[in-house]
């Protein structure tokens, strides 16, 4: 599991806001390209985001499910990218300070990504998740 922290300048209610807007998520997510659909309810368990992945116009439809949430604090998801894969992947958001603290866990469970080296798989990971974290503190901050 690849894991990514990132203070932002803003409470942790604030971050929430912006997980908790499914329509945002291609705004803070690298690699998604567009939503097509949120599911009433979301980010409760079992709602899924409608999204695309690619860049036009190549684009994959595909879903991302929550598979965990504790409102405020917790958001897990299964993100899907076929053909690609699928990615584990768990946001926590906590008070730090006069802002908060952000931490994201990202693992490759399924599909020829997770047959990529596990130190280059790493390394995109982390790469990738430096930057989905710079958005979302730049919407947070933003709003």
């Amino acid at each position: 599991m690849i894991t990514n922290v990132r203070d932002v300048g803003v409470p942790a209610a604030k971050v929430w806001d912006v997980l908790a807007d499914g329509w945002l998520y291609p705004v803070w997510v690298v690699g998604a390209s567009r939503m097509r659909q949120v599911d009433a309810g979301w980010p409760e368990k079992g709602a899924r985001l409608h999204h695309s992945v690619g860049v036009w116009p190549v684009l994959i439809d595909d879903y991302t499910e929550v598979t965990e949430t504790v409102p405020g604090t917790l958001l897990a998801l299964r993100a899907r990218a076929w053909p690609f894969g699928e990615a584990a992947v768990r946001l926590v958001v906590e008070e730090a300070g006069d802002g908060s603290r952000v931490r994201i866990e990202e693992q490759i469970v399924r599909g020829p990504g997770s047959l990529i080296p596990r130190p280059l798989r790493g390394v995109l990971l982390k790469w990738r998740n430096v930057e989905t974290l710079r958005r979302l503190a730049l919407v947070a901050e933003g709003r």
